[in-house]
């Protein structure tokens, strides 16, 4: 995230103090989590995914799908403005990066094979995510 000044910014000691090692590692070194491991992958809940990071809401579960990857996907943002995407050139392949417009935070990566109406396929790591359920804790 060295390039770019994010409006939220965090030191390492306060990232390492509050987040697990695997959010931090997905996060802040983009890293990525393995398939069909992360808390969000199945999750049907309906909420918003905010950024672990710096909690800016990114996703809406309006916008979820099952794309058999392993991953929570998402056929777009809740705002264009809040996920930015960048060329990725690691592990010798071309691919779009997502990074949090807020924090810089590592998303996960965007691919061309999503549903309608966008055909993007934004797919993002559990690690780098919250929801917040808009499901009701009690009954009746």
């Amino acid at each position: 995230m060295a390039d770019k000044t994010y409006p939220k910014t965090f030191t390492e000691e306060e990232l390492r103090a509050r987040l697990t090692p695997d959010q931090y590692e997905v996060t802040q070194n983009a890293g990525t989590e393995r398939a069909f491991t992360g808390l969000y992958e199945s999750e049907k809940r309906p909420g918003t995914y905010a950024c672990i990071v710096c909690e800016e809401p990114l996703f809406s579960s309006e916008h979820k799908f099952e794309s058999g990857s392993g991953w929570p996907s998402f056929y777009q943002a809740i705002d264009p403005e809040k996920v930015e995407t960048k060329i990725d050139m690691s592990h010798g392949m071309s691919r779009t990066e997502a990074v949090c417009a807020t924090c810089g935070a590592h998303l996960g990566h965007v691919f061309p094979d999503g549903p309608a109406p966008t055909g993007d396929r934004f797919c993002m790591n559990s690690a780098s995510l919250n929801l917040a359920s808009s499901e009701s804790n009690g009954e009746g």
